[in-house]
Order: C-alpha cells, then sequence, then structure tokens
C-alpha cells in the first residue's frame, strides 16, 4: 500500500468513528455543549464539513482557492465563528449529511494527487501527503471535543501515528508563529503506542527529551489537554519549552485549554482550520 492509500484508509477509518458517534443523535444531543467555548456538537460538524470543501476547492483548483485567501485571512480570528453561526440555521440532519457528502467529495479530490504535489492552505503550503494527514488529525482532534460533549471515551488507535508525526514535524512553526526562536538542540519524542509498540522522531541521545503515552502528546499537539493534565515526561528546557507551544495546526496560536477543574472555560479559539483548534 502506498503512502497515499495508507493516508486515505486511515481518514476513512477516522470519518467513520466520527460518524458513528453522530449518527442517531436526538436533536437536543446535537446541541449539546463541547469544550470549545460557544461551540456545540453541530458546530464542530459544520466546522469540518466547510473546511472539507475548501481542502477540495484546493486540491482541484489551487489557483482559484489562493484567489480567496486574502479576503478569509482579513476576517481574523472572527471568522470561525461566523462560519459556525452561519450554518446554524440548519437541521442537525442537514448538518451530518453535509458533512458526510464534503467527505467524500474531498476524499475522492485527494485520491487524484501525487504525494509530493504542494497545496495551498490557510497556514503554509503542504505536500497532499500533509495535507491528507492534517485532515485525519483535525478530524481526530474534532471529533474528540464531540466526545467529550457526549461523555464517550475513544479507544486510541494506531492512527494517533500521523497525528503524532504533524505534532512533531509543525515544532518550528509552533515558536514562529509566537514570535519565538526555537530550541538550537534536537528534541527527542519517545511515544507508547496504544498496542504497547514504540514510536520515535529525534536523534537517539538528545539532551531534551518528551516522552510519555502517544494520546498524551497527540491532545497536547492539538490542545485537547493542558500539560499538566497528561502523564508526559518533559527532560530539558528545550522540551519544556516546545510543549508551552505545541500546535500541529496552522494559524494563530490560541490560550489552549485551561487544567481541568480550574473554573476557566477550556476552549478557545487556536488559529486557521488545517486544523483550527477551537
Amino acid at each position: 500500500m502506498g503512502l497515499m492509500d495508507e493516508l486515505q484508509a486511515d481518514l476513512r477509518a477516522e470519518t467513520a468513528e466520527l460518524d458513528a458517534m453522530v449518527r442517531g443523535l436526538d436533536p437536543a444531543s446535537w446541541e449539546l455543549p463541547t469544550p470549545a467555548e460557544g461551540w456545540a456538537v453541530r458546530d464542530q460538524i459544520s466546522h469540518l464539513a466547510w473546511f472539507d470543501d475548501a481542502a477540495t476547492a484546493a486540491a482541484t483548483d489551487p489557483g482559484g482557492f489562493r484567489a480567496t485567501l486574502p479576503a478569509f485571512l482579513g476576517r481574523g480570528e472572527s471568522a470561525m465563528d461566523e462560519l459556525a453561526a452561519a450554518s446554524r440555521g440548519l437541521t442537525p440532519g442537514q448538518v451530518h449529511e453535509w458533512f458526510r457528502a464534503a467527505r467524500a467529495r474531498s476524499l475522492d479530490a485527494f485520491a487524484r494527487l501525487d504525494p509530493g504535489a504542494r497545496l495551498p492552505w490557510y497556514g503554509p503550503d503542504m505536500s497532499a501527503a500533509s495535507f491528507v494527514t492534517a485532515r485525519l488529525m483535525e478530524t481526530w482532534a474534532h471529533g474528540q471535543d464531540v466526545a467529550d460533549a457526549l461523555g464517550v471515551v475513544r479507544v486510541p488507535t494506531a492512527r494517533l501515528r500521523h497525528v503524532a508525526t504533524l505534532g512533531v514535524r509543525a515544532m518550528p512553526y509552533g515558536f514562529a508563529v509566537r514570535g519565538l526562536t526555537p530550541p538550537a538542540d534536537p528534541i527527542r519524542v519517545e511515544l507508547t503506542m496504544p498496542d504497547g509498540s514504540r514510536w520515535t522522531a529525534g536523534p537517539a541521545g538528545a539532551a531534551d527529551v518528551v516522552r510519555g503515552t502517544a494520546l498524551d502528546f497527540c491532545l497536547l499537539v492539538v490542545q485537547r489537554r493542558h500539560l499538566d493534565d497528561t502523564c508526559l515526561e518533559l527532560r530539558g528546557e528545550g522540551a519544556r519549552a516546545w510543549a508551552r507551544v505545541a500546535q500541529a495546526f496552522a494559524g494563530l496560536p490560541g490560550k489552549g485549554r485551561a487544567p481541568l477543574g480550574s473554573g476557566r472555560s477550556s476552549g478557545l479559539p487556536s488559529g486557521l482550520s488545517q486544523g483550527q483548534t477551537r
């Protein structure tokens, strides 16, 4: 199986898991608040649908997509709430069908891409492989918001390797978007996958190390959990600095999530999708 086939298969599986969570929900459940302040379950799903359609446009008409960027980016951080509000006139069934159709369209577009093709987005351009990985990451991240709202405990899967990979690759971006300089020394990441296997990135023997479960690491880099609510082990100032700014998504940084039990709302805007980690 080639890289793009593997990524698309895993994106389909991640999509199916989210679809199963919302399939059959009663109307009241679609309005349950998620950890993202002001956003209900319906808003998480409509957000994914809107950006799936945007992803299809970026994949099939890069020039046309680029032409829309200045106006969209000019809307600033309010764009995410505006998009969510614009979709609230839809019924839950319409939102669900929109997501299913938009995701199908994007998967069809991705199947036609060369893995190395460069695609525009709301942050830096990405290879097609990274683009599909980012869609999976965002599906997983917003799926966590939905799961938290519904009280569902998801079983971690090997698909977390894609989120972890994106989190590591985005390390310099997390510093740059805040006007900070990344650590000069390399950082080693050592994670335990759900099946007990070991996943690593960075040179062995590095002085700075992030160590823990893949689930904790992924929740941190998509800003779904505060560092204090993970069991990650950080060794070295570089690792500690990274943990404070980690984001696996493009766009402006947000305040992230507050520690559980702090009393502050735990969902705050965090940049632009692909993924916008509202």
